[in-house]
This record gives structure tokens, sequence and C-alpha cells, in this order.
């Protein structure tokens, strides 16, 4: 009986994991380097797109060598477009808070400036309680020995990133960046989340 019951239990669970209910809400994170973040968030169960691109600053339509000055407010940030029947918004937090440095305040790595802040931009009402929520938790358990300098801070738009920034990793796995800074971030997600990972 018991055998039976897990048998349907993990049977209903990779039919959840690999369709799609039609449902999609979205989040936006910044978390340094957006090459970084699409190719995270990218392998999730229920995350059906990502895309690189701007977001949290003043200036319209900005090109990436404007964000690069520093002076258009933006930062580097992944729009994603989930599912949540698959994947629950907490848990796009839980991989976000644990695939980058939450605690460098305008810096991941050798990546410095306020284009690479840590930020969530939350869509709503619901997801700035669940964000603040989660912060609250981190800082209680103790995780980072630092004061987490996480952004939580209403969306308002959101500018896509030129075209060859899209699935960067993917298409230039042995450049150096890639291989140096993203792929320790893609072990790290498989060794933690493995059970939450598209099947490949």
């Amino acid at each position: 009986m018991t055998t039976t019951s897990t048998a349907t239990n993990n049977n209903n669970n990779n039919r959840n994991k690999n369709n799609n209910t039609g449902r999609t809400e979205t989040a936006t994170l910044a978390s340094g380097c957006f090459w970084c973040s699409e190719a995270v968030f990218a392998r999730l169960a229920g995350v059906k797109s990502v895309l690189p691109g701007y977001s949290g600053g003043h200036v319209e339509n900005p090109s990436y060598d404007d964000v690069c000055t520093g002076r258009t407010g933006h930062a580097e940030a992944a729009q994603i477009e989930f599912d949540p029947d698959i994947i629950s918004y907490e848990k796009l937090l839980d991989v976000f808070w644990h695939t980058h440095d939450p605690t460098t305040l305008n810096r991941q790595g050798n990546d410095v400036g306020t284009q690479y802040r840590s930020a969530i931009f939350y869509h709503n009402e619901r997801q700035k309680e669940i964000a603040e929520r989660s912060k609250m938790e981190l800082e209680k358990k103790g995780v980072y020995k630092d004061p987490i300098v996480t952004e939580i801070v209403p969306f308002k738009k959101f500018y896509v990133a030129e075209d060859y920034h899209k699935n960067y990793y993917e298409d230039h796995q042995n450049a150096p960046y890639c291989r140096f800074v993203i792929a320790p971030k893609i072990q790290k997600l498989v060794s933690k989340y493995r059970s939450d990972l598209k099947d490949s």
C-alpha cells in the first residue's frame, strides 16, 4: 500500500514537473550579471522563460553600454515567467538567495557597480510580503555573517536586453567568464536543487 502510494505521488510529481498548466506569473530579480541569472533560473522546472534585461532605473530604453556606466539607475535583471502550479515564488526566491551573494553592496565578485546590485522587484503585495518574509527568515537563521543588502522595491518597467545577451551561457560555455563565474553557480544549483530542475 505504501509502495503504491509513493509511486503514485512520484508519477504525479513528474507529471506536474514536466507539464505546464497554462498559468503564468512573473518575477523580476537582480542578482548581479544577468548572464548568470538567466542560466540559473532557466534550468528550473516550471520556468517557462527567462529574459535578461534592465530594471529599476530612470532612463527609458537603455542600452547595455548605457547601463554599464552606472548612471541609468538600472540593475541587470532577469524577468522570469513561471508556472506557479509547478514552482512557487517562494522557491524562486530560495534559489535567488542561494546562488548569489546578497550581502555585497553593488557588487558580485569582480562585477562592481550599481548595475550589479541585488534586488527583488515585486509585482504585487503578495510578492512583497513573501520577499520581506524570506529575507527576514534568512537574517534570523544567520545564513550570512554579513547583513543582507538586497533591495525589495516595486516593479516599474523592464527593458529586454540586446539579443546577443540572450542564452549567453548556453552559446559561450567555453568563454572564460562562463567557465569561471557562471559554471560554478550552475554546479551549486545542481547540487542543492537537483529535484527542482527540468528533466534534461
